[in-house]
Order: C-alpha cells, then sequence, then structure tokens
C-alpha cells in the first residue's frame, strides 16, 4: 500500500499526517478550523484516500499558518507516497459541479511543481475559515508533492459551494493521477524520469 505519514513541528504548529493512496476515503480530520476540516474530508472521501490530521496551531493568530503548514505536511507525504511514480497514470483533470459553482482541477504528477489558481469572487470568509487561504493551500501542497496544478472556479455564486467543488475536484483528480495502468511500465514519461 502506497501511505506515507508526516511529523512537522514549527513555532506555529505541530501537525501530525497520515496518508495512504489506495484506501476507502476514511478520515480523521482536526485542525481547529471546522470548515477546512470539512473540506479536507471532501478532498479524502472523493480521492479515496484514507487520511489521518491532526493539528495544533496559533488560531489566535488566524488559520493562515495552520492551513499553509497543513498544505505543506500533505504534499510531502503525497510526494513520499507516490515513490518512484511506476505505473502511475500521472495526470488527472476533473470538473466537478457543486449546485450553481463549476469548478475544474488539472493537474501533472511531474516533479516540477506549478500553480495556476483562479478562484473567481468569493466573500472573505466562510465560517472562521478566510478564503483565501484555499490558494495558500493549493501552492503548499503542490509545492511540496512537486505537482503542477491548475484550479479554476467557472462559475458560481455561492463561496462555499466555490471552494467545495474544488477541494472534491481536487480529490477526483488526484485518484485519477495516482491511479495504476498494467500498461505502463517504469514511468510515464519519455524521458525515463519524473
Amino acid at each position: 500500500m502506497r501511505q506515507a505519514e508526516i511529523q512537522r513541528k514549527t513555532n506555529e504548529t505541530e501537525i501530525a499526517l497520515r496518508i495512504a493512496l489506495d484506501g476507502t476515503g476514511k478520515c480523521a480530520v482536526a485542525t481547529g478550523i471546522d470548515f477546512f476540516d470539512h473540506m479536507m474530508t471532501l478532498f479524502a472521501v472523493h480521492g479515496l484516500f484514507d487520511l489521518e490530521i491532526q493539528c495544533r496551531g496559533d488560531l489566535e493568530v488566524d488559520g493562515h499558518h495552520s492551513v499553509e503548514d497543513i498544505g505543506i505536511a500533505l504534499g510531502q507525504a503525497f510526494r513520499d507516497a507516490l515513490g518512484d511514480k511506476a505505473g502511475i497514470t500521472r495526470y488527472g483533470s476533473f470538473y466537478l459541479p457543486m449546485d450553481e459553482a463549476l469548478a475544474f482541477i488539472s493537474l501533472d504528477l511531474s516533479g516540477r511543481a506549478y500553480l495556476v489558481y483562479d478562484g473567481g469572487e468569493m466573500t472573505p470568509v466562510v465560517g472562521s475559515y478566510d478564503t483565501e487561504l484555499t490558494e495558500e493551500f493549493l501552492r503548499a501542497f503542490a509545492f511540496n508533492a512537486g505537482i503542477t496544478l491548475h484550479a479554476k472556479v467557472l462559475y458560481g455564486r455561492n463561496t462555499h459551494h466555490k471552494i467545495e467543488a474544488i477541494f472534491k475536484a481536487l480529490g477526483h483528480a488526484l485518484r485519477i493521477a495516482v491511479a495504476k495502468d498494467p500498461r505502463i511500465e517504469g514511468v510515464p514519461s519519455s524521458k525515463g524520469v519524473l
């Protein structure tokens, strides 16, 4: 089973994270930010990843350090769990409707980190979650996992729905990209390395 565990401790956060890529979507997430817990749960369920996250962060400041550091830890764990990437599909794209909102994720497990993000207009806060942290999380995750990641909300009115569509689409696109294809020998690259 492709899995990894990360322990990350700074002056701002303390994180214990475990992921299994070949799971069933079981998760236990406690970050201190209820809306973000909801998003990480949706990510795991739709990606079919088994995911455990425990985070104690300086939420008295705000949620920035916790969300960004979880992105860092998740990216590192994801990269470690992928191992040598032999036999994976590598690319994944997914459109996801959430009521009136539609989001699109396209990604490449290339080892080359990049983020293009267009979330459109959003209200500043959902619950206690600063909505601009969605981009911060995606950047931290992509850069630490070595993923080229494009995320776009095509349209929608409700900010909760827009962000939910992003996280669900991310799970689905990653599930496609990490899937093993028995026809692929080694890594899926003409260069021979990823």
